[in-house]
């Protein structure tokens, strides 16, 4: 569960980190009364769960709070990266000498945590890690151990960052680790002009298995940020999330991504390998849908509703081995949601194993005009590609 900036800065502060003075609000007039409040000069930042949002235009100074109420009129509505922009943070600007940047994240691989930190934050961080990746320290973190004080400024003193941040480094693993985050992530984190260290911006993942203890971020968290769930219905902005929601209700293993083809899989193996085929056929996969070992006509039907109601989708392509579930019953499943799910967009399905020549054959009398088959899955990744892309 990601949280939106305003919520990663909230919880900052509550840890001690020194974040500066903002609020949020989701009506131009209402950012014209937070500048006032702050003193005039403001920034009006977008809060969506994204990146890049600078560069898209989601963040604009603004020189008193007449400006204000204008930049937060072009903001709020914007599209970022698939994200509609319900809300913004009308924050106090800083006077910043130095940025840099700092994060914990689960390394899953190694079974620890990494400490990432490099005393080039900013929004080119991944330009600095691809092409010069000695200025970014990856420090192991053993979570028996943590982040002491001492282990903290090892950190800094590996990133190059001042002294003081070892402060910032080790309230950041208290965040980590009491939250129950995944990730926690400042950038930048500043130091300005007379020698403060701040939080400007922050990214926090928390561990969707730890719901039932942060639930205090739920309502707001799982909020869409699409068209028609403005604050008038969920109180606040979302994106991805809307379909992450429903398919959640649903019970779907469903993780949202910014491609045109949908995909549905039965097993995470096979679903991963399939994005990568679909990539390597020149397009990007809109999603992650693993329907499990289970394909019955309901978890087809809901498969599918999620996928097409996906705006950026083009092609969906359904890739089964059929294991202990045949692929006949596969099939049944698809015709049956067919009579429930009204198809828009082409339908690509590949199916092998077991049973595999009956389910086609029980497609083939379905005959449906938007449904084809594919006996390989880069075959059926190759036509996907080429539906979702011209």
């Amino acid at each position: 569960m990601d949280l939106y900036e305003h919520q990663a800065r909230e919880l900052f502060k509550g840890y001690g980190i020194a974040v500066p003075d903002a609020a949020v609000v989701d009506h131009p007039r209402e950012a014209r009364r937070a500048a006032e409040l702050l003193g005039g000069r403001v920034v009006v930042k977008a809060q969506v769960k994204t990146g890049g949002r600078g560069k898209a235009g989601g963040v604009k100074l603004a020189d008193d709070p007449a400006a204000a109420e204008i930049k937060a009129r072009q903001i709020l509505g914007m599209d970022i990266k698939g994200h509609t922009v319900r809300r913004v943070m009308i924050a106090q600007p800083v006077d910043v000498r130095d940025e840099f940047y700092a994060s914990y994240v689960l390394d899953r691989a190694a079974g620890a945590f990494l400490a990432i930190a490099s005393a080039e934050g900013g929004m080119d961080i991944e330009e600095v890690a691809a092409n010069r990746p000695e200025a970014v320290a990856r420090i192991p973190v053993d979570p028996a151990e943590g982040v002491t004080e001492a282990k903290a400024a090892e950190i800094a003193a590996a990133a190059g960052l001042p002294p003081e941040a070892a402060d910032v480094l080790h309230r950041l693993w208290r965040v980590l680790v009491r939250e129950d985050a995944l990730l926690v992530e400042v950038n930048p984190l500043v130091r300005t002009a007379d020698g403060a260290i701040l939080a400007l911006d922050g990214k926090v993942t928390l561990d969707d298995n730890a719901r039932f203890r942060q639930s205090r971020w739920g309502e707001e968290s799982a909020a869409p940020d699409t068209p028609g769930a403005g604050p008038a219905a969920t109180g606040t902005s979302a994106g991805t999330d809307r379909l992450e929601a429903t398919a959640r209700a649903k019970g779907l293993n469903y993780v949202k991504l910014d491609g045109q083809v949908g995909i549905i899989g039965n097993g995470a193996g096979l679903v991963m390998s399939t994005l990568d085929v679909v990539a390597g056929q020149g397009a990007r996969p809109a999603n992650f849908l693993d329907i499990g070992g289970g394909a019955s006509a309901q978890v087809m039907a809901d498969g599918l509703d999620v996928i097409l109601s996906d705006p950026d989708v083009n092609a969906v392509l359904v890739n089964v081995f059929g294991g202990i579930t045949a692929c006949d019953a596969v099939a049944e499943g698809i015709v049956q949601a067919l009579e429930s799910v009204h198809l828009t967009k082409p339908l690509v399905v590949r199916l092998d194993g077991n049973n595999a020549a009956r389910g086609r054959a029980v497609l083939d009398a379905r005959a449906h005009p938007l449904v084809e088959q594919a006996t390989t899955m880069d075959g059926a990744a190759a036509r996907a590609a080429r539906l979702a892309t011209t």
